[in-house]
């Protein structure tokens, strides 16, 4: 290969380069207000054309990426997990595990509902809500995220336990769904009844809580 060939070659995959790196970013736009939309209007208020006129990008070009309505919605459910997960359980996996980690989980939702990282509050709490009664592949991944978040708090609760944190007997599937009862119920009443001291109640609730079966003192600073 002559040089001046290499130096087309390496122009052409520059503009490549820069064509994938354009439409990448076009596509995280999309998604970034395909699921603050979703968060508060559900993920049947998403559209190809109100995306595309909101963000000022033409039907086609929201449409080559997605395709239809549904692989929208399920793509929303994925990069709202990935937001998900940056802001509530990446921060609980960077302490050791034990009753601190725990309380970092419980604290990383609380504050990511509080914060409205989606304007509507928890994503997954309003989606799943929307389509806990239908059936098809975008309830699925939502109750697949569901698990996968139940499983987390479980195992978390459980590590305490095993490593002496907790009262032996603590029985780590009834613990993680009373946390996240007061999870839940923090989010919707702040939402419904714009009350933010619902997060103050929340954190109450679940010291009390943890209270009764630690084995030690209760230090969640």
């Amino acid at each position: 290969m002559t040089g001046e060939e290499t130096e087309i070659d390496a122009r052409t995959e520059g503009r490549t380069d820069g064509r994938v790196a354009r439409g990448d970013e076009t596509r995280r736009r999309i998604l970034r207000r395909a699921v603050d939309i979703a968060s508060v209007e559900g993920l049947e208020g998403l559209s190809i054309g109100r995306l595309a006129k909101e963000l000022e990008i033409s039907k086609s070009g929201v449409f080559t990426r997605f395709g239809s309505k549904e692989e929208l919605q399920l793509a929303a459910v994925q990069a709202a997990a990935v937001i998900y997960r940056r802001h509530v359980i990446e921060p609980a996996l960077a302490v050791p595990p034990g009753l601190r980690r725990v309380w970092q989980l419980c604290d990383s939702w609380l504050d990511y509902s509080r914060q409205r990282v989606f304007p509507g509050g928890c994503f997954f709490f309003a989606a799943s809500a929307e389509f806990d009664a239908q059936v098809g592949p975008v309830r699925d991944a939502l109750a697949a995220a569901g698990r996968d978040w139940k499983r987390f708090v479980e195992r978390t609760v459980e590590d305490a336990r095993q490593l002496g944190e907790l009262a032996e007997d603590t029985d780590a599937g009834q613990l993680a769904f009373e946390l996240n009862a007061f999870l839940d119920a923090a989010n919707a009443t702040s939402i419904m009844h714009d009350d933010p001291v619902a997060y103050d109640r929340a954190r109450t609730a679940i010291r009390i809580r943890l209270e009764a079966i630690v084995t030690g003192p209760l230090t969640p600073e």
